[in-house]
């Protein structure tokens, strides 16, 4: 494994996109394994970052190829409704989502290691503070998750790279991820695994870099 590219597990966060309940249709595959993954996040003490989306029906500030259906009314991920809210296997218990604080840009709070973030377009990274976050925190891997692949998780795999942020992905926990995408991703300099592999790799990694 290159030096410059594998992922160092002591210095990693995982990344889950969009596993919310208006995805579920997509999204439902990938959310057992990522349940898994996050249990071991948890119990190494490593963050957990939850991206999603938000449409404002008063906003324009939607995707382009979106935009007519969600200003003609279509309740797609519409804050405040049941459809935003994060898929209930990976849903830690009790946390429902602060759709005013998520679009005003600032990270809402779950845990000291579990976060959930706002972006407006398909990469995480993407007019968001997701990467001031990880460097802050002395993180150099981010381990990748979510729905759907040829969306918004390949778009922040491409960004994670573009920033050189060495990136594991967890393909079985990657709805839509097949064997051609996981060699193309090889290609760019990015490993797969499965979240099984990405699990045993966090817990037999030691103490995460202390937060700047």
């Amino acid at each position: 494994m290159d030096k410059h590219t594998a992922p160092n597990f002591d210095a990693c966060a995982l990344i889950s996109i969009d596993m919310q309940v208006d995805f579920a249709d997509n999204g439902r595959v990938a959310a057992k394994p990522l349940a898994s993954l996050m249990e071991s996040f948890r119990r190494a003490g490593r963050l957990i970052v939850h991206v999603v989306r938000l449409y404002d029906p008063d906003t324009a500030d939607v995707d382009l190829v979106r935009r007519s259906r969600v200003l003609a009314g279509e309740p797609l991920i519409v804050p405040g409704s049941p459809g935003v809210e994060l898929m209930p296997e990976i849903r830690p218990e009790g946390a429902a989502l602060d759709a005013d604080l998520l679009l005003s840009g600032r990270p809402q709070e779950l845990s000291d290691n579990e976060i959930i973030l706002f972006k407006p377009r398909w990469g995480s990274f993407y007019r968001t503070r997701l990467e001031e976050i990880l460097r802050s925190r002395g993180l150099d891997t981010v381990v990748i998750a979510g729905t759907f692949f040829p969306n918004c998780v390949r778009a922040t795999i491409y960004e994670a790279n573009s920033m050189d942020f060495r990136v594991a992905v967890a393909r079985d926990a990657v709805a839509g991820l097949d064997e051609p995408g996981c060699e193309w991703l090889e290609t760019i300099g990015c490993i797969c695994m499965s979240a099984e592999e990405a699990a045993r790799e966090v817990e037999k990694s030691g103490n995460p870099p202390t937060a700047a």
